[in-house]
């Protein structure tokens, strides 16, 4: 009976696995309908009833619901071999977790979704910061951070385009309250002027670990900022970024740190990514030896 049991937790857990997919960003993710069918909901407008608690509990959780209930139409085939269009939601890790846990409980597949899903959160939790607190060197952490911060830089750009920033010149211009925020009124071109870069050269490619972390911390806290307050038009969303900006210019002020304009131009991370892949294929080719 043990063994049995094992068996069906195993196969279960696996059932979720092979639903989940994965978005352009490389983060996971599972589809509503698909979920609804493995959580045993036959009716789809009864499981839309526990998505409508679950984005209620997120909301209470001081989270943007917009950032892990996506609405998606997926394509269904039809008996007749046709197909169809029908509404759905690309669910996050974290959503799916708030909706097993307003499931019915009296189904055994929704406990071991619970178990599933609030275990594979913790694991990613942990994974993203242990893989932080495990880089030994600057150049490491140099290239997480910057990894980190193209992501979230996306992410940002998706906000402010939700609020309003749609076209390029606008988008640059947002970018600039930032910096000017963050870096006391300098804008992107002075602070290339400042760091003495080649016209060619990235600002952000040529940042170290410490001033990069202060840049992703705006990117993530403007981001957040503008969907949870719902900010809407060009000029609040300007201001918006540049708020952001000085009050991280003001937590590095309070801790005693080093203003990021200050901050020593460093060996552009595109020649560390380079050096990296150069280690990663002389080590395949050993090992091939």
């Amino acid at each position: 009976m043990e063994i049995k049991k094992n068996g069906v937790v195993k196969q279960e857990q696996s059932a979720f696995e092979e639903i989940k997919q994965v978005n352009g960003f490389g983060q996971d993710f599972w589809s509503a309908r698909q979920l609804a069918k493995v959580l045993d909901y036959l009716d789809f407008r009864n499981f839309l009833k526990v998505i409508e608690k679950a984005k209620d509990a997120c909301r209470k959780s001081g989270n943007d619901t917009s950032d892990h209930f996506v609405d998606i139409t997926e394509m269904v085939l039809l008996g007749s071999g046709a197909k169809r269009e029908i509404q759905s939601l690309a669910l996050s890790r974290y959503a799916c977790y708030l909706i097993v846990q307003n499931a019915d409980p009296s189904k055994e597949i929704v406990a071991l979704g619970q178990t599933y899903f609030a275990v594979q959160t913790r694991k990613q939790e942990l994974a993203e910061l242990d893989e932080y607190k495990n880089l030994d060197t600057e150049d490491e952490r140099r290239l997480f951070l910057r990894n980190e911060l193209k992501t979230h830089n996306r992410h940002l750009a998706a906000a402010a385009k939700g609020a309003g920033v749609i076209k390029p010149l606008d988008y640059a211009i947002f970018q600039d309250h930032g910096y000017k925020g963050l870096y006391d009124g300098l804008g992107a071109k002075d602070i290339h002027k400042r760091k003495k870069l080649k016209k060619s050269q990235k600002i952000l490619d040529h940042m170290g670990s410490t001033e990069l972390a202060a840049n992703l911390f705006r990117a993530t806290q403007t981001e957040e900022k503008i969907r949870r307050e719902n900010i809407k038009g060009k000029n609040e969303a300007n201001q918006t970024h540049h708020e952001v900006g000085r009050k991280v210019r003001q937590t590095i002020k309070e801790l005693g740190g080093t203003m990021p304009e200050e901050l020593p131009t460093v060996e552009n991370v595109k020649a560390l990514e380079k050096k990296k892949q150069k280690q990663l294929k002389e080590t395949t080719s050993n090992e091939q030896v």
